[in-house]
C-alpha cells in the first residue's frame, strides 16, 4: 500500500538536519523491571497493528514531488524494540546522559521511523525510551498513543484513558483553541488552490488564513522583532544534553495559583521565565524578554486518535517576561500575556504556515523556518498525562518525560509533563550552548520555592487594574 504524505507532516520531514533532528522523544521510568514478552505483545497489538504508520516507511518525493508512505516489506518488530543495559552505577545522571546521546542519533530512514528501547539496570527497576519522527504525528497525539499502551491496573485489561483534560493542567493554553479551531477550516479550503501556493511566502501564508481573523495574527507573527542574543541562541552542533526535575506536586503549584488568581499553567510558565532569568543573569547578561514557540493542540483530547495519526497543531509565540525582576509581578505579567494570546487565532495561522511550507519548494520552507528561528529562542511544550498512576506490561509507571524537536534550529527545548498529580520539567539543549542542563533544573526548583515564598509575603493580593 502507498499513500501520499499530508503537507503538514511533510514539513517536518523537510526540516530534518544533522544538527536538528525532527524526532519526538519520551522517557518512562519504573520501580520494577518490565516483562519483556508481555511488552512485545502490548506494542504489537496496541501500536503496530492499530496504527499503520508504525509499520510503514517513508519514500522521498524527489525534487518537486510529495513524500509517500509505503508498507515496509521486511518489517520486523524486533528491529524497533530493543534491550539496552545502562552504564554503572545506573542512576539518574546515567539515564539523562544516555537519553541525550540517543537524542543526538538519527533514526534509520530505510525503516519505519520509530524505536523503543528497554533500558535495563536503571536503579531497582528499568526505563523505556521511545523515539518517533515528527512526520508520523504531533507530540500530543504521540503522548496519547504511548500512554494508550498502559493500563489502569497491573493485571491489564483496561487501557488508561483518564487524561488531564482541558483543566488546570493545560490551563490557559487549551483555551487558545476556541479561536484557533475556527481558522483551520479556512486553512484547509486554501489548499484547493494548489497552484497559487507556489507563490512567494507572504501570499502563501495569506492563503492559509483567509476568511478569518488570521490576517491580523499573521501580521503580528511576521512583524515581531527578532529575539535578542542569549546563551540559548547560536551555532548548533550534533550533540544534545537532557535533564529533568523531581516531580512537583500539583497541590504546591495550585496553592500559588489560588493566591494570585492564576492557573497551574500560568504558575509553571512564570517559574520557567524566572528560571531562564536566573540562568542568563548568572552568565553576566542583562535579562531580556525571550519568546518561546509553544505548540497548541488543534485536536480535542475527547476525539479518538485517527489511525493515520498525522500533525494537527499550531504554535503561538509567547514572550516570557525575563525582564521583570519581582517574582509575583512576573507571574502577573505572564498571566496577562497568556490571556491576550488566548483570544488570537495565531496557533491556526502557524499551522497554515507549516502546512504551506510542506507543499512548497525547499527554499520557501527554509524561509518559514527562518522566521521562527529569528523570532524565538526556545520551544516550550505542555503535555497532559494520566491523572492517576498507570501500568505498562504489569509494571507501575513512576514518571514520564517528553520532548518535541527543537524545530527551526533552536537550541533549547523545555517540556512540562503532568502525571498522577505531579508536574515535571524537562530540558533538552544543544551541548555547545547549554553544556550542563542540570543547572537550569536547579534554577527551576529554586525559582519555584522563591515564587511560593514571594506570594506568601505579598499577602496573596491581586494586581490593581
Amino acid at each position: 500500500m502507498s499513500e501520499r504524505m499530508h503537507h503538514a507532516d511533510a514539513a517536518w520531514l523537510q526540516m530534518e538536519e544533522p544538527t536538528s533532528l525532527m524526532v519526538i522523544t519520551a522517557v518512562l521510568w519504573f520501580d520494577e523491571p518490565v516483562d519483556w514478552e508481555r511488552l512485545k505483545e502490548v506494542v504489537r497489538e496496541r501500536l503496530v497493528e492499530r496504527y499503520p504508520r508504525f509499520r510503514q516507511r517513508v519514500v522521498p518525493g524527489g525534487l518537486l514531488g510529495t513524500a509517500r508512505w509505503e508498507d515496509a516489506p521486511d518489517f520486523r518488530l524486533e528491529d524497533h524494540l530493543r534491550r539496552t543495559k545502562l552504564r554503572a552505577p545506573g542512576g539518574h545522571a546515567e539515564l539523562e546522559r544516555w537519553v541525550g546521546e540517543s537524542m543526538s542519533t538519527p533514526l534509520e530512514f530505510s525503516r519505519p521511523l520509530w524505536e523503543l528501547h528497554v533500558i535495563q539496570g536503571y536503579e531497582a527497576g528499568c526505563a523505556l525510551l521511545m523515539r518517533v519522527h515528527h512526520c508520523i504525528a504531533d507530540g500530543i497525539s504521540l503522548a496519547r498513543v504511548l500512554l494508550s499502551l498502559t493500563d489502569e491496573r497491573a493485571a491489564g485489561g483496561g487501557m488508561a484513558t483518564d487524561f488531564e483534560e482541558a483543566g488546570e493542567a493545560s490551563g490557559t493554553l487549551d483555551r487558545l483553541l476556541r479561536g484557533a479551531r475556527t481558522v483551520v477550516g479556512s486553512t484547509r479550503a486554501a489548499w484547493k488552490r494548489g497552484a497559487q501556493l507556489l507563490a512567494e511566502p507572504i501570499q502563501l501564508m495569506d492563503l492559509a488564513v483567509e476568511g478569518a481573523r488570521g490576517a491580523s495574527a499573521l501580521s503580528r507573527v511576521l512583524t515581531l522583532m527578532n529575539d535578542p542574543p542569549s546563551p540559548f541562541k547560536g551555532q548548533l552542533g550534533r550533540e544534545k544534553r537532557v535533564a529533568w526535575s523531581r516531580p512537583v506536586p500539583v497541590g504546591k503549584v495550585r496553592e500559588i495559583g489560588h493566591g494570585t488568581g492564576s492557573t497551574v499553567n500560568d504558575v509553571v510558565m512564570a517559574v520557567v521565565a524566572g528560571m531562564l532569568r536566573r540562568y542568563v543573569a548568572a552568565r553576566g547578561q542583562p535579562p531580556e524578554d525571550l519568546r518561546a514557540v509553544v505548540p497548541v493542540n488543534l485536536r480535542s483530547l475527547r476525539e479518538p486518535i485517527p489511525r493515520e495519526l498525522g500533525n494537527r497543531f499550531g504554535v503561538v509565540f509567547l514572550p516570557l517576561p525575563l525582564g521583570v525582576e519581582d517574582p509575583v509581578a512576573r507571574l502577573w505579567e505572564l498571566k496577562r500575556r497568556m490571556d491576550s494570546l488566548k483570544r488570537s487565532p495565531e496557533a491556526a495561522v502557524v499551522f497554515g504556515m507549516l502546512s504551506a511550507a510542506g507543499m512548497a519548494p525547499a527554499p520557501v520552507e527554509r524561509m518559514a523556518v527562518e522566521v521562527m528561528r529569528k523570532k524565538a529562542s526556545l520551544v516550550l511544550t505542555n503535555v497532559p498525562g494520566p491523572k492517576r498512576q498507570v501500568y505498562l506490561a504489569g509494571a507501575r509507571l513512576s514518571g514520564v518525560m517528553f520532548w518535541v524537536p527543537m524545530a527551526a534550529r533552536l537550541g533549547l527545548g523545555l517540556s512540562i509533563f503532568s502525571y498522577a498529580g505531579h508536574v515535571t520539567l524537562g530540558v533538552a539543549a544543544d551541548e555547545g550552548l547549554v553544556p550542563e542542563p542540570r543547572e537550569l533544573i536547579e534554577d527551576f526548583e529554586a525559582e519555584l520555592d522563591s515564587l511560593a515564598e514571594a506570594v506568601r509575603e505579598s499577602g496573596h493580593s491581586l494586581p490593581l487594574h
